[in-house]
């Protein structure tokens, strides 16, 4: 239905533009170039991760379903692998020590790095190089960061860690040998090491958190305590759900850490997930249950990832 609207010449009416008229033309040829060049630039990173993500999932999922030890081809063994899986205490015992590194130690770094974060942004002396120290052992090496934590946990009197205790009088500590504390000691190492990438984000969103909503508060008569967990912690729910998923799935893909530190020892006692499907692939060659746990690995992060959505909310329209 159409209005009208008296000219101003003549005195008649003329009919008022439509509120549901069609876009200009210029306007949809704007937009369609607009897409265009969106797919045209996403193109390559689709095709990168089509191509060394899409189908090595594809090719795993296959061979889960096969008997195939690398030196002989490949023979189909239907639901026989995942059967194996549900059977071997070994890799469930492996997945709870990834629940239990993940449930400790990730809300630890995250509330360290949150804290760390939070100081930092601040307009403090020296704030850059305290960034830059917290942040380096992210980017050094795991394995140099593995060799550091030998030495640390050296049972040897000349261990850092032994040393410290024996200022207090406690004697050396087998911190990697003994059962009771080798996925302790992991623990504290993948904390120690996650904290720099978190930290960043966390760093990086609190930049973007508007200031008034903080003066406001002050007006109020709102304490620090109060700001913190009223404004800063909600402000913050997408960077805290990635910093929440990446973790997890960073958790369950740990393996030089642990191949250095322990071997999965002792006594399976930090055994992970990744550390037990190279077991299976390269030192017992069956490699189809290999693909079969890698397939099982692939639905709990999938399962981890919805639920991390559901508890912390990806938007802040959740």
């Amino acid at each position: 239905m159409t209005t009208t609207a008296p000219t101003a010449a003549t005195g008649r009416t003329a009919p008022a533009a439509s509120p549901t008229a069609p876009e200009p033309r210029r306007h949809r040829s704007v937009r369609t170039a607009e897409k265009r060049w969106g797919l045209l630039l996403a193109a390559p990173a689709t095709l990168h991760t089509l191509i060394w993500i899409g189908a090595p999932i594809v090719v795993a999922i296959v061979l889960s379903f096969t008997a195939y030890d690398i030196i002989h081809a490949p023979e189909f063994s239907g639901l026989e692998n995942y059967a194996t899986i549900f059977t071997d205490g070994l890799f469930w015992l492996s997945v709870l020590h990834n629940v239990i590194i993940a449930a400790v130690g990730i809300p630890i770094s995250m509330f360290l790095a949150l804290v760390f974060a939070t100081m930092l942004n601040r307009a403090l002396p020296g704030r850059g190089v305290f960034r830059v120290m917290i942040f380096l052992p992210h980017i050094t090496a795991t394995v140099a960061v593995a060799m550091i934590w030998l030495w640390i946990y050296s049972p040897s009197q000349s261990g850092l860690m032994n040393v410290v205790l024996g200022v207090v009088g406690i004697k050396p500590l087998p911190f990697l040998t003994n059962p009771d504390l080798a996925l302790g000691s992991v623990i504290l190492v993948t904390i120690w090491q996650g904290i720099g990438l978190k930290m960043l984000i966390y760093l990086a969103a609190l930049q973007g958190v508007d200031e008034q909503l903080y003066e406001a508060a002050d007006l109020d008569g709102a304490n620090f305590v109060q700001k913190f967990f009223r404004i800063t912690v909600p402000m913050l729910k997408p960077a805290t759900f990635f910093i929440l998923v990446t973790s997890l799935i960073s958790n369950f893909q740990t393996f030089d850490l642990i191949y250095i530190l322990t071997e999965g020892g002792p006594a399976n006692s930090t055994s992970v997930v990744t550390y037990r499907i190279y077991q299976t692939a390269f030192q017992e060659f069956r490699v189809g249950l290999a693909n079969a746990q890698s397939v099982i690995l692939l639905l709990i992060l999938v399962v981890l990832a919805f639920l991390s959505r559901r508890i912390v909310g990806g938007t802040d329209d959740d």
